[in-house]
């Protein structure tokens, strides 16, 4: 999630939902997203919504469990009176920032929050990102007691120069000690890396996934380092001080992981995503590649209901006035036409292993897509009421595309 919000149409002060919104809602999954913007420190690379303690303003990490709680259930109101049918949510996702850096009493209380508005699904997916010196074993404990299901570690890299380029707090010797602390408590692990960073060769990056895939979770995601305006990393690579991001490098490097991922088991299902089998994937991020619904809880943190899409104020301070106000803390909002949703949908669903069926495209679409049927973005064999299934280039190609379309 980039720290810049998007322009859309104001926000109306109460958050009400067209009634558009709640056509069709009991065929589409729920789920919750809850954004804990602190971070202990700011990684140069970083672009998210997120803030270390000097740079709060009238903020207080302390009070910001009961906010997010009040705009939870706020959002329940919100959507029985905009006509949403109630649904319980099918996952949770605590995401950062370092969700970890409060106590483990506050995010069992917001998810308590959750539980209490809409309820749970049966065999709900509830997932919270962490660094790996953020956590112990007793706090991972408390998350599995409270119906925490999965923790993603931020790994990165297991290579000390590496994790330094990216100004990575942790020791990599932690991460074998923080997964089998999980694993103990009976929470399912991922593991997320990035590669491409400045310097990293390509034995490190093999030593990275080599580590990885040793430790035995159930899910790794691998991204590729993307140089975002604004960032320290970015002032670094245009004064020189670090080489600049290779493409072709980052291609070669996502063959490598794709190659020894597979033979260790794992499959892809989303351009930068593998798990151990299909009940490891990560439901809350499919649910946003298939155009679900989503409530995005906290500073800056974007929802989608019924093609309403909208994103909440960006400052913890801004946000923490509009919730002691009683007001939404949504600064604006866009409603989706139809040929908008269809880009989309096109655009998403090529990401997951799983495709778009070429015969669901409009005529112009299935001629393009048979333009392209001996080219590297679609698997030879595919036939024009078959599925595109992307080559490993044709993914990076499709994540490139997409993250540079979503970042406008």
């Amino acid at each position: 999630m980039g720290s810049a919000l998007p322009l859309g149409d104001p926000a109306p002060r109460d958050g009400l939902l067209p009634a558009s919104a709640a056509v069709g809602a009991l065929e589409r999954d729920f789920g919750v997203y809850l954004h804990v913007p602190f971070c202990r420190v700011r990684c140069g690379y970083c672009d998210f919504n997120t803030y270390t303690a000097t740079e709060l303003r009238g903020a207080s990490q302390h009070d910001y469990a009961g906010q997010a709680v009040a705009e939870v259930e706020s959002a329940g109101r919100i959507l029985r009176d905009s006509g949403v049918a109630d649904r319980e949510a099918s996952t949770v996702f605590f995401g950062g920032g370092t969700p970890t850096l409060l106590p483990a009493a506050d995010l069992v209380r917001m998810l308590d929050s959750v539980r209490d508005t809409w309820g749970l699904a049966a065999g709900a997916e509830v997932t919270t990102e962490a660094n790996p010196d953020s956590v112990d074993a007793a706090y991972l404990v408390a998350l599995a007691a409270a119906g925490f299901t999965r923790v993603s570690f931020g790994m990165q890299s297991a290579v000390p120069r590496v994790l330094a380029t990216l100004e990575r707090t942790h020791d990599p010797e932690r991460i074998p000690l923080v997964t089998a602390w999980a694993r103990d408590a009976g929470l399912d692990v991922s593991l997320d890396l990035i590669y491409g960073t400045p310097g990293e060769t390509r034995a490190d990056w093999r030593a990275s996934l080599e580590q990885a895939i040793g430790l035995a979770p159930n899910h790794i995601s691998a991204y590729s380092l993307i140089v975002e305006d604004g960032t320290k990393l970015a002032r670094q690579i245009r004064r020189g001080e670090l080489a600049p991001v290779d493409e072709d490098t980052q291609a070669e490097y996502y063959e490598l992981a794709d190659e020894l991922l597979e033979a260790a088991g794992y499959g892809w299902y989303e351009v930068s995503n593998w798990a151990t089998d299909a009940a490891h994937r990560s439901r809350h991020n499919l649910a946003y590649w298939r155009s679900q619904d989503w409530w995005g809880v906290g500073p800056g943190a974007h929802s989608h209901v019924g093609g309403i899409r909208w994103w909440n104020v960006k400052h913890p301070s801004a946000y923490a006035d509009r919730i002691l106000a009683g007001d939404s803390p949504a600064a604006g909002r866009e409603t989706l036409d139809e040929a908008t949703r269809e880009v989309e949908r096109v655009l998403l669903l090529t990401r997951i292993r799983e495709g778009i069926r070429i015969d669901s495209l409009s005529l112009l679409g299935r001629r393009e897509v048979a333009g392209l049927i001996a080219d590297e973005l679609v698997n030879a064999k595919a036939a024009l009421s078959g599925t595109v299934e992307l080559t490993r280039r044709g993914r990076l190609l499709a994540d490139a595309v997409v993250r540079r379309l979503l970042a406008d």
